[in-house]
């Protein structure tokens, strides 16, 4: 499928072909939560990196998630890129040179219609705000971390891929 997506102000566009299009995921961790807002989580879709093309690129500026694991005293920055446009704030996609050949579009920047999930995975549930309450359907999974079914895999399982 192809996504065209953009910022709020309009200095970023893009486009990219997606195997995988249904904003199913639901990440509460406080990176999503703070840089995406949104009822406390953001969605991440999957693309293909070599597919992404980007109008007003120099608006672009990318953020390292600074990341604190439990036991450690000090924080580092994380080596997943976090693309958002420099005016208005927007965030963008995600990516991460751990899987170079795709691309994390946020739903909220997709500007194309997307396919309503038939479920639900709600992820990272263990660092999610107080204040946030989840809105889970009865087919929807819950995991407190980060689950071993990858975006393609839960597309695949679901014979949902394109």
């Amino acid at each position: 499928m192809q996504l065209e997506g953009s910022c709020h102000c309009g200095a970023v566009s893009f486009s990219l072909t997606s195997a995988h299009p249904y904003p199913y995921q639901r990440c509460y961790c406080s990176i999503c939560r703070k840089t995406q807002g949104g009822g406390g989580y953001a969605i991440n879709l999957g693309g293909d990196a070599a597919s992404l093309k980007v109008r007003g690129r120099k608006h672009i500026a990318i953020y390292h998630a600074r990341l604190k694991e439990e036991g450690d005293k000090r924080a580092h920055s994380s080596t997943a890129e976090r693309h958002f446009c420099s005016v208005c704030g927007s965030g963008l996609w995600l990516f991460s040179p751990q899987w170079p050949e795709l691309i994390h579009p946020f739903a909220s920047a997709i500007d194309t219609p997307l396919p309503v999930p038939p479920e639900h995975t709600h992820l990272m549930l263990g660092s999610k705000a107080p204040w946030v309450e989840v809105q889970a359907q009865p087919r929807d999974k819950r995991f407190d971390v980060y689950p071993e079914e990858s975006i393609a895999q839960w597309h695949e399982r679901l014979g949902l891929s394109r």
